[in-house]
């Protein structure tokens, strides 16, 4: 038996039961693969039923402000994948008249979608020969082959695409491509993988050679870093000092407390003693700390080192937002957990 055909039988026995696998409608597929970069499927599965629900077709989601569809995906982190969703289903909408592309040559120039998002909806949707490469289908295949190319280095990326297309199965594109990145997901994991009731242990190399828990090769490139916050909690009775990052990078576009970033942690007397405090407030009546030790939030290249402060004051807020309005506003999830732990009428 193929190593398509290997597979393509243990995904007839051992597929997860998912709405998006139901359909071959392109935007549904769209939205499921672009939920689910780097996101697992018990976490993105419930943003799946949400959107599907919010916004039904593409035209729905086209016709939604900017605004709505980042509070809809409010908590799953890599804002830019919403903002280019938003902007694609536009594209779509406007140009396309709400039918997505066939094939994988104009998927590709859709904002957001790049090489492995182009080839899953042309594959399963359209039964086009593109085969997909994502973390699962590269641990898979270098385990198998004891291919130890870095995944993540030009060589790497463009052995493994070869290779996947050339194992491609043209009879049955998007079922091959389904069951290779499924096997990756629940049979030959990262850590732990079922290597004694593997379909393919006969014949796999890492397995043979003692090589499971060195493959796939990946280079460490970036140094994480670290960033100070400290979030000014202003509030003046039932009102709340609210802004919108408009900075490029991490949350564009989502809204915060005013907020000073230091070079390290600070007290309360380096924090009144600032003059970027007195630029946002001129007379806090009150100011103390919320959380004693730092809120420590990890995104993939940095360490957020987060402080809450509590600023009330009698002085006119500008830019301000009544509590009870607070949950229209999407916020990143760190903000959003802090009120639900402070109990403001979010």
């Amino acid at each position: 038996m193929s190593f398509s055909k290997i597979l393509r039988d243990w995904y007839s026995k051992n597929k997860r039961i998912l709405p998006w696998r139901k359909t071959k409608n392109p935007y549904f597929v769209w939205l499921s693969e672009i939920i689910l970069q780097q996101t697992q499927v018990k976490q993105g599965l419930p943003y799946y039923e949400k959107f599907v629900e919010e916004y039904p077709t593409v035209f729905d989601l086209a016709n939604a402000s900017e605004e709505q569809v980042l509070k809809s995906w409010q908590g799953l982190g890599y804002y830019s994948r919403a903002r280019n969703l938003h902007a694609t289903a536009k594209i779509v909408a406007e140009k396309h008249e709400g039918i997505f592309p066939d094939n994988y040559r104009e998927l590709i120039k859709l904002k957001g979608i790049g090489d492995y998002t182009a080839s899953a909806i042309a594959s399963i949707c359209f039964e086009e020969n593109q085969a997909v490469v994502d973390g699962n289908v590269y641990r898979v295949l270098s385990r198998y082959y004891g291919i130890d190319l870095p995944i993540n280095s030009t060589q790497g990326v463009k052995y493994f695409k070869n290779l996947a297309q050339e194992l491609l199965d043209h009879s049955f594109p998007g079922e091959h491509n389904q069951a290779v990145m499924e096997f990756g997901a629940r049979h030959c994991t990262p850590n732990n993988p079922n290597c004694e009731t593997c379909p393919l242990n006969e014949s796999c190399f890492a397995l043979a050679n003692n090589k499971v828990k060195d493959l796939p090769v990946k280079i460490k490139k970036t140094k994480v870093k670290d960033r100070y916050f400290n979030y000014l909690v202003i509030i003046n009775e039932s009102r709340i000092a609210l802004e919108q990052r408009k900075n490029k990078g991490i949350w564009e576009n989502l809204y915060q407390f005013p907020l000073i970033e230091t070079k390290k942690a600070i007290t309360d007397k380096e924090l009144i003693d600032m003059e970027e405090l007195h630029g946002i407030i001129s007379e806090p009546s009150e100011i103390y700390l919320y959380n004693e030790k730092d809120i420590v939030h990890k995104l993939s290249h940095q360490n957020l080192h987060t402080k809450f402060w509590i600023v009330n004051t009698s002085e006119i807020l500008t830019e301000k937002v009544d509590l009870e309005e607070l949950n229209r506003y999407p916020v990143p999830v760190l903000i959003s957990k802090f009120l639900e732990e402070y109990e403001l009428d979010y």
